[in-house]
């Protein structure tokens, strides 16, 4: 059996998107993408740079335009292709919606990872992203459905994804306040392309792990809310995050052991792993742990080592 430290895992990966020199801008204007998706090469980047800078120079002022339910079901399908290896089928799926794939070496870990997004529009119509890693079998996911509003989230999603291999983060692409009628609440809407991708992933029975933030003020005794949302399929791996949390010292509320706030139970992409009988994982960082690096680190690398084999 192969022992996964959390020291070996936590120094997998920069939090908060170190600087490097050769790192791609958030806007997608670096990288490289042919015409049904083949990616001409792999450019080196900090992928942790590349989604921070996409967080805060596109998700925090993008509009939101809701996809029609072909784009969203386009969208879904050329992730199942691609994880399929049927990667030329999926990237001729994705010219019909405008977005393409692009595939880079992150300068961090060394591995490559495909990068799935909007060509045309990315900062218009706010559908997301969604990052495969490349060095191993896809078997789980690691899901960000509020970065800006649930401030540094995306760095708890970028952790995960680099500290352990065959993930895929999926991430929104708008603040969820950015339609004023509330259709950017990815984590409480069913007719989003974030959504329809988490769907494609819960139906081949990938393990979810979503991640959120707290005010502080919320539960101040608490550093994390750890909860199943509406599934109890994930209970063994929640109680091993839970664990691994606590003896990296932070405080965990266990939403299964006693009542806490922001469980997650009206969490749509909980519920359809519930249907679909995976694990599914809604887990709460305080405003303080999101704040700090090194905090980010530890807690990335705990939740990473207790995600299923």
């Amino acid at each position: 059996m192969t022992v996964v430290t959390l020291g070996a895992l936590a120094a997998l990966f920069v939090p908060f998107g170190g600087r490097g020199t050769d790192a791609a801008n958030g806007d997608g204007s670096q990288g490289s993408s042919a015409p049904g998706g083949h990616d001409r090469d792999h450019e080196r980047v900090d992928l942790a740079r590349r989604i921070t800078d996409f967080t805060r120079d596109t998700v925090a002022h993008s509009d939101y335009l809701p996809p029609l339910r072909a784009q969203r079901r386009t969208a879904a399908e050329a992730v199942g292709l691609f994880l399929d290896g049927r990667r030329a089928e999926a990237g001729r799926r994705l010219d019909d919606i405008d977005f393409g794939i692009r595939t880079y070496t992150d300068t961090a870990t060394g591995r490559r990872f495909a990068e799935i997004s909007d060509r045309a529009a990315e900062g218009r119509r706010g559908w997301g992203r969604v990052y495969i890693d490349l060095s191993a079998t896809s078997r789980w996911s690691v899901q960000v459905p509020h970065p800006v509003a649930d401030s540094g989230s995306e760095q708890l999603g970028i952790g995960v994804l680099r500290a352990r291999r065959g993930g895929v983060l999926v991430m929104a692409g708008a603040h969820r306040n950015a339609d004023e009628k509330g259709r950017a609440d990815v984590a409480h809407r069913r007719d989003t392309v974030f959504d329809a991708v988490c769907d494609e992933l819960a139906a081949r029975r990938f393990p979810g792990l979503q991640v959120h933030g707290f005010a502080d003020s919320t539960e101040p005794d608490y550093d994390v809310i750890a909860s199943l949302g509406s599934a109890d399929k994930g209970l063994p791996t929640a109680r091993r995050a839970a664990t691994a949390l606590r003896h990296e010292g932070f405080a965990v509320c266990r939403a299964w052991a006693r009542r806490c706030a922001l469980e997650g139970r009206g969490n749509v992409q909980g519920r359809e792993a519930e249907d679909q009988g995976v694990p599914f994982l809604h887990m709460e960082f305080s405003r303080t742990v999101r704040d700090d690096a090194a905090r980010v680190r530890r807690a990335s690398a705990a939740m990473a080592a207790a995600l299923p084999s």
